[in-house]
């Protein structure tokens, strides 16, 4: 069984083209099916039965596959033309893994090793989910299911036994880092909630415990977006009214799903204006961006993206570095342990079909012995007639071998028939 990844992350890709190769929730499932269908095409040499996951974050897109042979070129011109990049652009700005270094890759990003804050703990959820999504789609089998299983359980340890986490400062906290930067006071601000999934509900968590003036949630999804605003004690603002209304908000901060910016520089624009050029603080936490890069140009406008943040949450990188060897260390165990399993798969196909050999084998001595008995032989002939056949069944292949004409063939036999039969009983 072979196991194979590419991806591309915040340090080999630019945000713009990690937003071309970007995919929401809800389109991994239609987009599992269509990737493990394309192993099936002649183009693909017919790889059948490929196992496949897909991460996809703010900060990396990473396809995970298991198959009987890897496909990684395959593969990648699949990335490459589902989100209308040049493949050889792709290949320039990705990582491309096989067997071994797909669990060492795995298991540092599930620990926070391969993050952008280096051991932060979002990125297990985010795998998690991808995980179940994989399985709900009926794209998981038992190799990649190992993988990320074992994946989970490196991260609980290097969690529990390190201290690679103990510094970390999450996006959502840099925002608000960022945010008293500009202004004195952040109790007398007002906010804008673009969204209401797991980073705008961690962002708005941050913000809230500054007790700002004024919080308003708006979504797609009402109900979601209702639920959000009730926990916070925030107004609700239906999407459609939010053009209309940026004014009067001291900071936006956005992360959806959507695959075009929410937010235009047309409206950023009459927004500046109906404010008088007071500051507008804005947070684009959205892969692909919610609000079009050329707001950043204009004058009175702090817009940050995911990327922008990197240089905030390096705070504590120092310390954190003294506990990524003791980290390293459970990693590195936990890919031996995967790669002895992963090698010893190799051998279920020959575990299956000696079995189904060996009941064949049974099934017959059985229908002969019924037989014998059915013809009124003494039960004790029978059941010696019963062990001798099998015993003889069994050994008939080894003593075949042992009778081989070439010296060579005969001393390997006696080898492994020394080990498999003349064991000492204990």
């Amino acid at each position: 069984m072979a196991v194979w990844a590419l991806g591309i992350n915040h340090n080999t890709a630019s945000l713009d083209l990690r937003g071309r190769l970007a995919f929401a929730m809800d389109q991994i499932a239609p987009t599992l099916h269509g990737l493990r269908q394309s192993f099936g095409s002649p183009q693909a040499a017919r790889h059948p039965e490929v196992e496949a996951a897909i991460l996809s974050t703010c900060n990396r897109t990473e396809i995970y596959c298991a198959g009987e042979h890897s496909a990684l070129e395959h593969t990648l011109h699949w990335l490459a033309n589902t989100g209308g990049v040049d493949p050889n652009e792709l290949r320039s700005h990705a990582y491309t893994l096989e067997d071994e270094a797909v669990a060492r890759h795995a298991f540092r990003v599930a620990s926070g090793l391969d993050s952008m804050v280096l051991g932060e703990v979002q990125i297990l959820g985010q795998m998690k989910d991808a995980v179940r999504a994989a399985e709900n789609a009926g794209a998981l089998g038992t190799t990649l299911n190992q993988l990320f299983q074992r994946s989970f359980s490196v991260a609980k340890e290097v969690r529990t036994h390190t201290e690679i986490g103990q510094h970390s400062i999450s996006m959502a906290a840099a925002s608000v880092r960022l945010a008293s930067q500009l202004f004195e006071d952040l109790s007398q601000i007002k906010v804008l909630f673009v969204g209401a999934g797991d980073m705008i509900e961690l962002a708005s968590t941050h913000f809230a415990a500054q007790r700002p003036q004024k919080m308003v949630v708006t979504n797609r999804t009402a109900a979601r977006g209702e639920a959000l605003a009730q926990h916070l004690g925030a107004e609700l603002m239906p999407l459609s009214q939010m053009p209309s209304r940026l004014h009067e908000f001291d900071a936006i901060i956005s992360c959806t799903a959507s695959t075009l910016p929410l937010i235009g520089l047309g409206a950023v624009e009459s927004a500046l204006k109906l404010r008088r050029h007071r500051p507008l603080f804005m947070v684009d936490l959205a892969v692909p961006r919610d609000i079009e890069a050329e707001v950043k140009n204009l004058r009175d406008v702090y817009l940050y993206t995911v990327d922008d943040l990197a240089q905030v949450v390096q705070t504590g990188q120092a310390q954190r570095q003294a506990a990524v060897a003791d980290a390293e260390v459970i990693v590195n165990a936990g890919v031996q342990s995967f790669v002895q399993w992963l090698n010893q798969r190799a051998s279920v196909p020959m575990i299956r079909e000696l079995n189904a050999q060996v009941d064949h084998w049974r099934e017959a001595e059985l229908a002969r012995a019924r037989k014998n008995l059915a013809r009124g032989d003494h039960i004790d002939s029978v059941l010696e007639g019963l062990a001798k056949g099998l015993s003889q069944k069994m050994l008939h292949g080894a003593l075949m071998e042992l009778n081989r004409p070439q010296a060579d063939d005969r001393e390997r036999t006696a080898l492994a028939v020394q080990r498999f039969f003349l064991r000492p009983e204990r």
